[in-house]
């Protein structure tokens, strides 16, 4: 059942309002005074807040700022007496879903009241959308150092402090500067990102800081940058020690002061942003070697945060595993998450990780599709680990191919490997070219050319 806070002090107001919402089937809280109400809400969850603008003591519109404050969920129904339009521009720019006027017209009322539910609802859905199994904005683990990280984001995202977070890459830095914004005051505010290393040189200004139109050749129209966009939400400088010293430059006054110039223009732009910054690079030694700023890197690392690599939180590996099956969009035969045999769980646990989460989730990717074993053998996740799986676990010593040319040790290596996928395969032709990369009719050539016998 809905529930509805009614706040007005006239008491026939109150009666026919409760009247009418209690026949549409909804429970009905009321309150005589703004401040009555405010307590109201604090106890009681409230979809609905009908809020007269004429009240004793706290004002009506005072009453609207708090509760858009504080409970940005609840959609406020404005109801006067004593109409104006600047009233009631006020009222929607505030934040109040609609403005009605007395004496009420009660089929406005039911109608409102049906429309604000609808777009409520519609809102937790997507929340509830974002905070399930499926999310990917959030970390997964159960390790010590997993939990570390969940409790620095808790304590620093209900506060505006700048926080940087370092890495390899492929750890999720992006993930936790999207955990931080979620859990701030800026949630339903824009979440920003720019990645300092992918822009060129001569566009990190423009792309951060906006431009006008004619400021450089093909500034055909005035363009605005992360930095304006980003305004009342939170800008996340991605591989920030890859900007130019005069990008860095212009980024410190921006971030100490959120005041900019666009490239061209003369005109003070101010902004109310927070900063998330990461780097995977060592960032004393950039600063040592003089190629970043130490002055920018005081103002960015107000909160420090270090992600990581997944070498140091092996633990989370059959967690992962699981988590990354289940978001996995090609797993369209629906089935259960791949069941590693003891010697391949072993090798994956001992396995480097060298491209961390990122090289995780593209080897259950992998695996998920290519792989139909009941148990996935040792040989099979190697195979999908690729080459760098191979090296770093070969049994055979480099030694074997000692005094052989080139071309012999080639083909002795292309032989090994073609027998081994397709006995990891059951000698399944077409699943192993598939898995090798080529097509399954080449596959049949080595085949014949290194005489290898299929077994059935």
């Amino acid at each position: 059942m809905n529930r509805i806070l009614i706040i007005d002090d006239e008491p026939a107001i109150q009666e026919v309002l409760s009247n009418i919402l209690r026949d549409e089937g909804y429970e009905v809280f009321l309150a005589s005074d703004g401040s009555e109400g405010l307590r109201l809400l604090k106890t009681e969850p409230v979809d609905i807040v009908f809020l007269d603008v004429w009240l004793p003591g706290t004002g009506g519109i005072e009453v609207l700022e708090t509760i858009r404050t504080n409970w940005q969920d609840v959609e406020v129904i404005v109801v006067s007496g004593h109409a104006t339009v600047e009233t009631a521009v006020r009222s929607i720019k505030l934040g109040a879903y609609d403005y009605l006027v007395k004496p009420l017209d009660f089929d406005r009322v039911v109608a409102i009241t049906r429309n604000a539910l609808r777009l409520e609802a519609l809102r937790r859905e997507n929340a509830m959308l974002r905070k399930g199994p499926f999310l990917e904005d959030e970390m997964v683990g159960i390790t010590e150092e997993v939990r570390r990280i969940r409790e620095i984001v808790e304590q620093s995202a209900p506060s505006n402090s700048r926080v940087m977070i370092l890495g390899e890459n492929g750890t999720g830095k992006e993930l936790v500067a999207k955990m931080i914004h979620a859990r701030s005051r800026r949630s339903k505010g824009p979440f920003i990102e720019v990645n300092c290393a992918a822009i060129p040189t001569n566009l990190i200004e423009s792309e951060l800081f906006g431009h006008e139109k004619g400021a450089f050749t093909g500034a055909i129209t005035r363009r605005r940058g992360k930095f304006e966009i980003a305004d009342g939400g939170t800008l996340f400088l991605d591989e920030v020690a890859d900007m130019t010293p005069e990008t860095q430059a212009k980024a410190l006054r921006a971030v100490q002061e959120m005041t900019f110039e666009r490239v061209g223009g003369e005109e003070q732009i101010q902004v109310d942003v927070r900063i998330i910054s990461a780097t995977n690079k060592d960032i004393h030694k950039e600063i040592a070697e003089g190629r970043f700023r130490e002055d920018l890197y005081f103002r960015l690392n107000v909160i420090p945060l270090s992600v990581p690599p997944l070498r140091e939180r092996r633990d989370d590996l059959p967690l992962l595993i699981e988590y990354f099956h289940k978001n996995q969009k090609m797993n369209v035969r629906g089935a259960s998450a791949p069941n590693f045999s003891s010697e391949a769980m072993k090798m994956l646990m001992k396995y480097p990780w060298p491209g961390n989460i990122r090289e995780l989730k593209n080897f259950v990717e992998r695996v998920t599709i290519l792989v139909d074993e009941a148990e996935v053998s040792e040989e099979t996740a190697r195979y999908c680990l690729g080459e760098t799986g191979f090296r770093s676990s070969a049994v055979s010593s480099d030694q074997q191919y000692d005094g052989m040319k080139l071309s012999e040790a080639k083909e002795l290596f292309e032989k090994r490997l073609v027998e081994r996928s397709l006995g990891a395969n059951n000698y399944d032709v077409s699943k192993t070219a598939q898995l090798l990369g080529v097509y399954p009719s080449n596959l049949h050539g080595k085949i014949k050319k290194f005489g290898i016998e299929i077994k059935k």
